[in-house]
């Protein structure tokens, strides 16, 4: 399987360049065949190293990416910032030519863009992110209207696959009690969550208009994409996005 990847529909401005990943092209073996780019998954160093440069190479990145040690959590690092190497889950720059990495295998990638194509930001959205504000501070930390940013839902596990109980979907209730619709039970006593609306949601809140993507299941498409609530131990996907240095074509 050759690599590929997903280009994101939309109007992004000239010169934001982005990208999600999709599992095939890489030299992993399983569970994490093939383009696995995660490093803490128990894949072999060698491997995941000669991944993203296979990745580099293809998409032609202007850097290696800044690859974040993520713990569900909402801390956002400025890449254009100095300072110590610490667990985030999300990322922003100004700076072109600086690569913002999420790695998923079922969470979702949100990708941001200022509309003056100036900033950018990524971040890594799981429920555990989504309930603590992960969105929220990526917004904030951005430090610009809300309005003038356009926002991309990346592929993610679908509605109709990621089931939670009710303390679960109690968290994710707790500051928007409305989003209940994006909760369905089943014939298990649990519930069917739909993590794109979830977001979705929380976005329009703060202020952002223009949405887009929220299509690929990643646990419905096993020859496509990774997904941990589907296999177990596998590989990750990365979604990736920057600015675009004015030599480059």
């Amino acid at each position: 399987m050759a690599l590929d990847w997903l280009t994101p529909e939309w109007p992004a401005p000239a010169g934001v360049r982005a990208l999600s990943t999709r599992r095939g092209g890489g030299v992993s073996p399983a569970p994490f065949d093939s383009l696995n780019l995660g490093a803490h998954v128990g894949d072999a160093p060698a491997a995941v190293t000669e991944n993203r440069q296979r990745l580099r190479l293809a998409a032609q990145l202007p850097a290696e990416p800044t690859w974040l040690a993520q713990v569900h959590g909402t801390h956002v690092v400025d890449l254009d910032s100095p300072q110590p190497a610490i667990p985030a889950d999300a990322a922003i720059t100004r700076r072109r030519d600086r690569v913002c990495a999420i790695l998923t295998a079922d969470c979702l990638p949100v990708l941001f863009a200022a509309e003056s194509g100036d900033l950018v930001g990524a971040a890594h959205a799981g429920w555990r992110g989504l309930a603590g504000g992960v969105l929220e501070a990526t917004v904030r930390a951005l430090g610009v209207p809300p309005t003038t940013l356009l926002a991309w839902l990346g592929p993610a596990i679908g509605a109709q696959h990621f089931e939670v109980g009710a303390e679960v979907r109690d968290a994710l209730l707790r500051d928007d009690p409305e989003a209940l619709a994006a909760f369905e039970p089943n014939a298990r006593g649990r519930f069917m969550a739909d993590l794109a609306a979830l977001a979705r949601r929380r976005l329009e809140r703060l202020g952002l208009e223009r949405i887009h993507g929220a299509g690929d299941c990643t646990y419905a498409q096993t020859d496509r994409y990774f997904s941990h609530r589907r296999d177990g131990t596998t590989g990750r996907q990365a979604t990736l996005i920057w600015i675009e240095g004015p030599t480059r074509r």
